[in-house]
């Protein structure tokens, strides 16, 4: 080789050697470029099935969610905790489960992990509301649990985290789009560099066959990627499609609950008649019962009275004293029956209870007898009430001789006032405010559960037959509710009882209360009435009119008679009667009716009003009158009518003042 050859051959070695290390750097640099290549076109990879799986996530959660919305939906109707219970529970444990593993998932968006904390959040609070259906229904209260399942499917929340879910996989498709338009880049350029390490590997045979290799692994590993993003994309549409059926068929089995649903509250309401009707039963029984009873002595007395009319005076006297107490039995009877309806009329003052309790001790003393030890423990500053003085006496009393009988007349009875802050439903129904609570405690044999829960029920007594007619405890549930208060009873078996009456707080000044004067009772006293005194009775049934008129005339007064309010209209004149006697309850027009048109005649006409029922909304219109309740002996209507006509001439104006 000549020096020329061989310098040419140097040049030509150099420029090789240069051209290999030229190749071998372009070569390392295009491995380089292909490496990062598929790093990226893998991380979009990942990125694309992260978005899947949160796709997925989402539909799953919502799926979970009205999964258990529905096992709910059943378990409110069944009530079985057993079966549509504990799939309700395992459902929403799932559905939680699902929503910390998007957490997880989205832990690296900010945006995604706010969505997901506000749906967590929502989650919490749908959890709550159906919380309240979930504890009826596990206290088996029936018709209350669909009632609470209904009032939580009215709410917004599921609305809102069907939203925030739809955003969620909003935001992930938008970004699954991104990702797969970077994989197509990065795949494109992984091709292009393929493509070149292809044309150097006709220079660079060994580096060509190595870049081959690599480049027939990279093709290998995209086309996998490729399948498997195939295989992914097929997959969430399978799902999705596993999705829609499903929530097709929950929709059609919230229809099928939504229609039990209300055959199942039909056939409550069916039942819930069927009940009622035997209550009226049982009540009306023992009404009948009682009245009959009470009706044998009346019929019995009048009976041999009138077979002895000419016999010795005494023995007719015992027989009408009989005949006479078994009437007022009746009519005592009658007036706890209709406070125990609540339909009898509330006289409503504002009163102390220190001294109301206080002024019925030297009673209570009499009444319960030297072997009951009587204890008054009164709070200071008692908060004032706004009750009836003679119902709430009378339900002291009944505590008092109920706790008596308890004791079988020898014990401690402690009677004691409390201010009291009570929330909704605290005690009973009771609303929530400011009570007075009275309570009347004995040392007595107390009660066992199941008396306790039947303690209110009328007609229902432990005591010995013609001891006790069951209406006592009736009667004083009946004037508390009235009152807009509740009854509490606190007893055990051997531990004595205490029953507390709680009256709600008044903030009615005692100026301004209009002390209505007390009903008239069957009194047996006549009271000196102003003779010759012109009275217009108004009266419907002619049996009570013929005995009225015929009462007043013996007691010297004028009387004239009419049946109807209308008939009344057309005989009033004013200045032609001194004091109208009437009727609550009439055909056609009441009696406060009545007495508003005569009002607006004559302001100044006294007014008696005589009733033996007061329907709702009539109370309050009889307030500022005189009130006698049938029955009725001579002597009532004596002290009635006396009474009247003396508020008439001692307060002219009153009337009118009154009804206005």
């Amino acid at each position: 080789m000549t020096g020329g050859e061989e310098q040419a051959f140097d040049w030509r070695r150099g420029v090789a050697v240069g051209f290999g290390l030229f190749a071998a750097f372009l070569l390392l640099g295009m491995v380089y470029l292909v490496a990062r290549s598929i790093e990226a076109r893998d991380a979009a990879q990942e990125r694309e099935r992260q978005a899947y799986d949160v796709m997925l996530l989402t539909r799953t959660v919502d799926a979970s969610i009205s999964n258990s919305e529905a096992a709910l939906g059943r378990f409110v109707l069944d009530e079985n905790e057993e079966t549509s219970g504990s799939i309700y529970v395992n459902e929403w444990r799932q559905a939680r489960v699902q929503l910390n593993q998007l957490g997880r998932l989205v832990a690296n968006d900010p945006e995604q992990r706010q969505r997901v904390e506000e749906l967590q959040a929502l989650f919490d609070k749908r959890n709550e509301e159906l919380n309240l259906a979930v504890r009826a229904a596990v206290a088996k209260q029936g018709a209350g649990g669909i009632s609470l399942f209904y009032q939580a499917g009215l709410s917004p929340t599921i609305q809102e985290i069907a939203s925030i879910l739809r955003e969620i996989s909003e935001a992930e498709r938008d970004s699954l789009s991104r990702s797969i338009e970077r994989t197509q880049t990065f795949s494109a350029e992984a091709d292009r560099l393929t493509d070149y390490l292809g044309w150097l590997g006709i220079f660079v045979a060994c580096i060509a066959l190595g870049l081959g290799y690599v480049a027939l692994r990279t093709f290998q590993q995209y086309q996998g990627s490729r399948r498997r993003a195939q295989t992914e994309y097929e997959r969430a549409e399978v799902l999705e499609m596993a999705v829609a059926s499903r929530t097709a068929e929950l929709r059609a089995a919230n229809e099928a609950l939504k229609a039990e649903a209300e055959e199942r509250a039909a056939a409550e309401a069916q039942l819930r008649q069927v009940q009622k009707m035997e209550a009226v039963g049982q009540l009306t029984g023992g009404i009948a019962h009682d009245f009959n009873n009470m009706l044998a002595v009346v019929v019995g007395g009048l009976d041999l009275a009138r077979r002895r009319i000419d016999g010795p005076r005494r023995e007719l006297m015992d027989h009408l004293t009989n005949a006479m107490e078994g009437a007022t039995r009746a009519a005592a009877l009658t007036r706890r029956l209709l406070s125990f309806a609540r339909s009898e009329p509330l006289l409503p003052e504002r009163v102390k209870s220190d001294q109301l309790v206080t002024s019925m001790r030297d009673l209570l003393d009499r009444t319960l007898g030297e072997r009951i030890r009587i204890e008054i423990d009164l709070a200071e500053d008692a908060w004032p009430i706004f009750v009836d003085t003679h119902q709430l006496e009378n339900a002291i009393l009944n505590l008092a001789v109920n706790a008596r009988d308890a004791m079988d007349g020898k014990g401690n009875l402690t009677i004691r006032t409390q201010n009291v802050r009570l929330a909704a439903n605290q005690v009973g129904d009771i609303r929530e405010g400011d009570y007075l609570k009275l309570s009347v405690a004995d040392t007595g044999c107390g009660m066992s559960d199941a008396i306790r829960e039947r303690a209110f029920e009328p007609f229902f007594t432990t005591k010995e037959v013609g001891k006790g007619t069951g209406l006592g405890l009736s009667q004083i549930f009946g004037f508390a509710h009235q009152s807009g208060g509740e009854v509490g009873i606190d007893s055990k078996p051997g531990e004595g009882t205490t029953v507390s009456i709680y009256l709600p707080r008044t903030d009615v000044e005692e100026d301004k209360v209009h002390i209505h004067p007390s009903a008239a009772q069957m009194a047996t006293d006549d009271a000196i009435g102003c003779a010759s005194a012109r009275i217009l009775v108004v009266e419907d049934d002619p049996r009570v009119r013929t005995a009225t008129v015929g009462a007043l005339e013996d007691l010297g007064y004028d009387p004239r008679s009419c049946s109807s309010g209308a008939e009344a209209l057309d005989i009033f004149e004013p200045g032609a009667f001194d004091l109208v006697i009437s009727d609550v309850i009439m055909p056609e027009m009441t009696g406060p009716e009545l007495v508003r048109e005569l009002k607006a005649r004559q302001h100044d006409v006294a007014v008696l009003f005589v009733t033996g029922y007061v329907g709702e909304g009539e109370g309050e219109d009889l307030v500022g009158y005189e009130l006698l309740r049938k029955p009725f002996t001579v002597g009532g209507l004596s002290n009635a009518v006396a009474s009247a006509l003396r508020a008439s001439v001692s307060r002219p104006s009153g009337g009118a003042a009154a009804a206005s």
